[in-house]
C-alpha cells in the first residue's frame, strides 16, 4: 500500500465514528487533522487519534500534509467545504448527498477536473459484498435479461433516535435525500444509469417531536416531503420503482429485488456492506443463498475513499456517480411538483466490478 494516505476530517458528528473505526482497523489511511464547528469536539477527537491535530477549517485546508479532505458536515455545508478543498488543491470525499443541488454539483465536478484533484462521494456501501455479488450475478446472466426492480425503505422518522434530527427535515434531507442514495446508487450499479423518472411526494406532518437526548419533547419544522415514491427508466430498458418514507412503521419487503426473464434476485440492505444475496431461478422451487463472489470483504464507511487512491481502475465512489444520483432525486421531486415525467440530463458509466477482496488487501 505504501505510505498511509493523509486525510483531514471536517465535521465530527455521529457518522464520523464509523469512518474512524474503518480507518483504525487498517493502515491505508492516517488522520492528520480534524475540524468541527464545536472546537471542544474537535479537540476530543484529535486526542484519540495518534497523528491528528485539531484546527480550524481554514488551517486544515491550508495545511500541506492533508492529501484528501473527508467532508462529513451537514448537507447544507457540503458544497462550501468541497469548494474550499478543491480551491486549496486537495482531493475531497464527502457524505451524501453530494451537494444540495445538481447545479452546485456540476460546478464542483468541473472545478475538480480543472484542478486535477479527485472528487468522490458516498455511499460506498455498494462496494461491499452485498451489492457487488448481486451485480456479478446480473452481469454473468443469472437473471437473463433484467426487466424490473423494486427498492423499499420505510420508517417512522429519525427523530425517534437522533438527538438533533433537524437537518433530516430541512432542504437536502427527507427520506429521499437521506436514504435514497443507498438504494438509487445500488440500482444504478445493478441496472445502469437512469434516463427518466416519474415521482410523487407527500408531506404528512408540519412538525416532528424529538424523542431522545437533551432536546426530547421539542419539535422541529418539516420543510421537505416525508414520503416519496418514484418510477425510474434505465438506459438498459429496465424499469425500477423506489419508495422512501418517514411516515410508515416498518416493511417486510426485501430492500431491493431485481427481476429478469430467467430469475429473480433479493439484494441485502444497501445501507450495509454485506448480507445474504438470494436468487430464485426460472423453474426453481425455492430461493438459494449465494456465497459472496465480489466486493470488499468486511468493508465499512470510508472504503470508497480508500478505493479512490488504491484501485487500479480508478475511483468507484466517484462524484459523477453521486451527481447522477442527485440528479435522479432532484428530478423525482420536480416530477412530483410539476406532475410530469422528467428526463435525466446527467450520464454516468457504471464503475468496474470490485473483485472479491479480503480485508488485509484493502485496509
Amino acid at each position: 500500500m505504501g505510505r498511509p494516505h493523509a486525510v483531514g476530517i471536517v465535521g465530527l458528528g455521529v457518522i464520523s465514528r464509523q469512518y474512524l473505526d474503518t480507518f483504525a482497523a487498517g493502515s491505508a489511511v492516517r488522520i492528520v487533522a480534524v475540524a468541527d464547528l464545536d472546537a471542544a469536539r474537535a479537540a476530543e477527537a484529535a486526542a484519540s487519534l495518534p497523528h491528528a491535530r485539531a484546527m480550524s477549517v481554514d488551517d486544515l485546508m491550508a495545511g500541506g500534509e492533508v492529501q484528501t479532505v473527508l467532508n462529513l458536515t451537514i448537507p447544507a455545508a457540503h458544497a462550501d467545504i468541497a469548494r474550499a478543498a478543491i480551491a486549496a488543491g486537495r482531493s475531497v470525499y464527502g457524505e451524501k448527498p453530494l451537494t444540495m443541488t445538481v447545479a452546485e454539483g456540476r460546478d464542483l465536478v468541473a472545478a475538480a477536473d480543472a484542478a486535477g484533484v479527485r472528487f468522490g462521494g458516498a455511499p460506498d456501501t455498494v462496494l461491499g459484498t452485498g451489492v457487488q455479488t448481486a451485480r456479478r450475478l446480473i452481469d454473468d446472466g443469472a437473471l437473463g435479461r433484467p426487466v424490473a426492480a423494486t427498492a423499499t425503505w420505510i420508517s417512522p422518522g429519525h427523530e425517534a433516535w437522533h438527538p438533533a434530527p433537524d437537518f433530516y427535515y430541512a432542504p437536502g434531507g427527507g427520506p429521499l435525500f437521506d436514504m435514497g442514495p443507498y438504494y438509487l446508487t445500488s440500482l444504478v450499479h445493478l441496472l445502469g444509469p437512469v434516463v427518466a423518472v416519474s415521482g410523487a411526494g407527500r408531506r404528512m406532518r408540519a412538525e416532528r417531536t424529538i424523542a431522545t437526548g437533551p432536546r426530547a419533547g421539542r419539535t422541529v419544522p418539516v420543510e421537505v416531503d416525508t414520503h416519496v415514491s418514484g418510477l425510474l427508466e434505465h438506459a438498459s430498458g429496465a424499469v425500477s420503482t423506489i419508495v422512501t418514507s418517514f411516515d410508515g412503521v416498518a416493511t417486510s419487503a426485501p430492500p431491493i429485488e431485481v427481476h429478469g426473464d430467467a430469475g429473480s434476485l433479493m439484494v441485502p440492505d444497501p445501507n450495509m456492506f454485506d448480507g445474504d444475496v438470494r436468487i430464485r431461478r426460472l423453474g426453481g422451487v425455492d430461493w438459494e443463498t449465494v456465497a459472496p463472489s465480489a466486493g470488499y470483504v468486511g468493508a465499512g464507511r470510508g472504503v470508497g475513499l480508500i478505493d479512490a487512491f488504491t484501485s487500479p481502475t480508478g475511483p468507484r465512489a466517484d462524484a459523477r456517480m453521486a451527481l447522477h444520483v442527485l440528479d435522479v432525486m432532484e428530478s423525482l421531486l420536480r416530477s412530483s411538483r410539476e406532475n410530469r415525467r422528467v428526463e435525466i440530463d446527467t450520464r454516468v458509466d457504471v464503475p468496474p466490478l470490485v473483485p472479491l477482496t479480503p480485508p488485509e488487501r484493502w485496509r
